[in-house]
């Protein structure tokens, strides 16, 4: 049983900068895809970013793309999500996503691929 475990959430204004991370335990170090998404109040769930081990490759929303940077931990099965240039939008309950698999490409922007998920951190951008 995969469990995550996110933190660095928070409060900042528009313009503004916050680091989230995102550590998984009991899974399998050699091959996973981790994800972000995020929901905002009234929408539904949305991709934001994904890494792939094994052969790498990072993916991301439009939305988020030249702002925010997915970036894994060598030595542990975590990812990070450096979001800069914050903006109100971007306001949501982020969730980290993890899969045992390396997804393809085309599966990595879909959470209902994802096998587990963490308990969100929420993410506040006041203009």
């Amino acid at each position: 049983q995969v469990q995550l475990v996110e933190s660095g959430g928070g409060s900042v204004q528009d313009g503004g900068s916050l680091r989230l991370s995102c550590a998984a335990s009991g899974g399998s170090s050699s091959t996973y895809t981790m994800a972000w998404f995020r929901q905002a109040p009234g929408k539904e769930r949305e991709f934001v970013a994904a890494f792939r081990r094994s052969g790498g490759g990072t993916y991301y929303a439009d939305s988020v793309k030249g702002r925010f940077t997915i970036s894994r931990d060598n030595a542990k099965i975590a990812v990070y999500l450096q979001m800069n240039n914050l903006k109100p939008e971007d306001t949501a309950v982020y969730y980290c996503a993890f899969d045992n698999r390396r997804l393809i490409v085309s599966a990595v922007y879909g959470g209902e691929n994802y096998n587990y998920w963490g308990q969100g951190t929420q993410v506040t951008v006041s203009s």
